[in-house]
């Protein structure tokens, strides 16, 4: 229970939906708090402005004509009674003489004034805030007036009582929506966010079900063309390349174990035949059965061996100057010391960075491949084209079909239809190659040769 409200805690342990609830929610609360400080804010500048405003206009319009209206019977200068009434905006209004006597205010106003500070005539003064004892707090506008009976100032209160309780009410309502309208966010963000990853989950659970025996199940993909489709198409293909490794590794089982197995029971077959008759038992036993089976099995699970180190990692093991020209050159000699096959040579100097022992082996499979099915000649060649060494191998065999130029570099794959041990190695020289290949950046493909075979072009980058 206590790990439990321990993970609550913890916004790591919140699973998508939450985080996307509470990250709105926080988001939300923030933008409703700051609109609302700025909304009351601008209402308040607002109400005060025109409060001010109208006050400022009843200064004007109460000191025009207290310096040019009609006079009572005292001489004092009468002012209408309309100027001295308050309003929603006007909350007190007080003509005050030199020495601080009310000559005129708004009805229930005190007999002491505003304030005893004197403005010149025809000026527009604003005083500030001016809080009353008893009777309110005022924004206060004066000006100065002359009359017979000497310097007057009038005084006209903007009430801020009014614009409070404005902005109070709006608070008010802000304060009570506002936590309505967050929760509704919080509670909608958790639903759709729910419902747009309900495909996520159905793509979870269905990869979750499938096992490595029902690899050609697929998951569903939306019509909505959207993030959570592309997602859907990308787990099918990753599914498709798991198939398809699965297929290929199984044909690889499959085929290594029959390639082995052919010469396995022909050195058992050997062997038996000389326990029952160890009178046969004699050289050519050994160097007509056992030991070609037995190299050949050897060689065989060398080039596995090869495959897999090669499956294990996409680049070269080891890295060093390579000179192409002297590979092919003491691959000639090889040739036409071991076969009938003529050999010519067309070779400049070209150097090129990678594992010495993994390229040697490359064009040896390579130069093997057409000397098998050469006829009389091979031409071995290398040159340079920008940066990248090229090296090609021409025999003057059959060729090989176009529809099979990419094939022939699969694992097991040979064209002879007899396969044949005569004809044919066990298919995994011209992988190791294309692996090879791929491991130091290069690119190998076959073409027809101009000597009337099939040429191997290998590119490798200098």
């Amino acid at each position: 229970m206590v790990r439990l409200h321990r993970d609550l805690l913890r916004p790591r342990s919140w699973t998508v939906r939450v985080r996307s609830a509470v990250a709105s929610t926080l988001v939300v609360a923030v933008c409703l708090i700051a609109a609302g400080g700025a909304l009351l804010g601008v209402l308040y500048s607002s109400l005060e402005s025109s409060a001010r405003s109208a006050a400022t206009a009843r200064v004007t319009l109460i000191a025009q004509q207290w310096g040019s209206g009609d006079r009572d019977d005292d001489r004092r200068p009468r002012v209408e009674n309309s100027l001295l009434a308050t309003d929603g905006q006007i909350g007190i209004v007080q003509v005050v003489d030199a020495s601080g006597a009310v000559l005129a205010s708004s009805r229930g106003d005190s007999s002491a004034s505003l304030t005893t500070q004197q403005v010149p005539s025809s000026e527009v003064r604003d005083l500030g805030r001016v809080d009353v004892a008893g009777i309110g707090d005022f924004w206060v506008s004066a000006t100065g007036v002359s009359s017979q009976r000497g310097q007057a100032t009038v005084l006209v209160g903007a009430d801020r009582e009014p614009v409070e309780k404005v902005v109070s009410t709006v608070a008010l309502l802000l304060a009570a929506v506002g936590p309505f309208v967050v929760a509704l966010v919080a509670f909608a963000t958790y639903r759709l966010v729910g419902a747009a990853l309900s495909p996520v989950e159905n793509i979870r659970s269905r990869v979750a079900s499938i096992s490595a025996a029902r690899l050609t199940e697929r998951v569903p993909v939306p019509d909505t063309r959207d993030e959570i489709a592309r997602l859907a198409s990308t787990m099918n293909h990753m599914l498709e390349r798991l198939e398809d490794g699965q297929r290929a590794q199984q044909r690889f089982v499959s085929d290594a174990s029959h390639e082995l197995r052919s010469p396995l029971a022909t050195i058992t077959a050997a062997l038996e035949l000389a326990e029952a008759r160890p009178e046969l038992r004699d050289a050519a036993l050994l160097n007509d059965s056992l030991l070609p089976e037995a190299r050949r099995m050897r060689q065989l699970i060398e080039d596995l061996l090869v495959l897999a180190r090669s499956d294990e990692t996409e680049t070269a093991a080891v890295s060093g100057d390579v000179d192409l020209e002297d590979l092919l050159y003491e691959e000639a000699k090889r040739v036409q010391a071991t076969s009938d096959v003529r050999t010519e040579l067309s070779i400049v100097p070209v150097r090129v960075s990678g594992d010495p022992y993994a390229l040697a082996r490359m064009v040896r499979n390579v130069i093997d491949n057409a000397v098998r099915h050469a006829d009389s000649r091979i031409v071995l060649s290398c040159s340079m084209s920008d940066d990248t060494a090229v090296i090609a191998i021409d025999d003057d065999g059959p060729g090989v079909p176009a529809s099979e130029r990419t094939r022939v570099f699969d694992r097991f794959v040979r064209l002879d239809s007899s396969r044949t041990r005569d004809e044919g190695g066990a298919g995994l020289g011209l992988a190791i190659v294309a692996d090879t290949v791929a491991a130091h950046g290069g690119s190998v493909h076959v073409t027809d040769s101009p000597t009337g075979g099939a040429r191997f072009e290998i590119r490798l980058p200098r």
